[in-house]
């Protein structure tokens, strides 16, 4: 570990600090972030293993910013969260430590389709917008359907976790678009922090420069929630689109 620190120069932590930024921002408003920064660390020369925990470190603070920052909107009540959330951190912990012991590949097979499906549900569905709709389940039967499901993929893969959650609060709790995206941070910053707590145990975290992204994905993360609340769905809506497409293409390029 200690020598694959020495071997990042200052330009390459700036440009791994840039790729912080840009995830964070777009994180913060559609999910996603893991899509800049898993394959930058990649690239770095940081091995998979090392490298997927090293995101879970740098990805906690922008989830985490971004919740805060809508919560001191109104957009949402973090406390109303905690069940949600611990159940979140739980099983993104869970998820984590069987990463190794699962047969993803499956799961990797079809995640470009269901990607694909999100991005064209909000590129084609009329009438998604700010504001509330039909609740067709109640938050208790949420919190222990579409929350563990969602928390125990962003333990064991990741990809567009933020995503999922959000077209759960759209679908299910009938919320508009903005609210459904401040609820999402929370839970997004539970199941990032369960999967770090496993992948610290056996992903050996570069923790100086998941700080350092850290510390980027912040600066990044405010500036997305504000003008997110500030423009709502009208940014939020082709943003997710783009996300959510590019995801599935690099999914299937990989494959490829």
């Amino acid at each position: 570990m200690a020598r694959i620190m020495l071997d990042l120069s200052l330009e390459l932590f700036l440009i791994l600090a840039a790729a912080g930024f840009a995830a964070g921002f777009i994180d913060s408003i559609a999910g996603g972030g893991g899509l800049i920064t898993l394959p930058a660390l990649m690239l770095a020369g940081i091995p998979p293993a090392q490298a997927l925990a090293t995101n879970k470190v740098q990805g906690v603070f922008g989830a985490a910013t971004a919740a805060i920052s809508y919560a001191s909107r109104g957009l949402v009540d973090l406390r109303s969260q905690g069940r949600s959330a611990l159940i979140a951190g739980a099983m993104g912990a869970l998820g984590a430590a069987l990463v190794s012991y699962l047969p993803t590949d499956g799961l990797r097979l079809i995640l470009p389709v269901i990607l694909i499906a999100i991005a064209a549900f909000f590129a084609l569905k009329p009438g998604l917008n700010d504001l509330d709709r039909v609740q067709r389940v109640a938050p208790g039967v949420f919190a222990l359907t579409a929350v563990p499901l969602v928390g125990f993929y962003d333990g064991l893969l990741g990809p567009g976790a933020g995503s999922f959650y959000m077209i759960a609060f759209v679908t299910l709790a009938g919320y508009g678009v903005l609210k459904a995206t401040a609820h999402t941070k929370m839970l997004n910053f539970a199941s990032n922090l369960g999967g770090l707590a496993a992948f610290a145990l056996v992903g050996q975290p570069l923790w100086l420069l998941g700080i350092v992204m850290g510390a980027a994905q912040i600066a990044g993360a405010s500036l997305g929630s504000r003008l997110a609340t500030r423009i709502g769905a009208r940014l939020i809506k082709p943003l997710l689109v783009v996300t959510s497409t590019a995801l599935a293409l690099r999914l299937v390029w990989q494959m490829i």
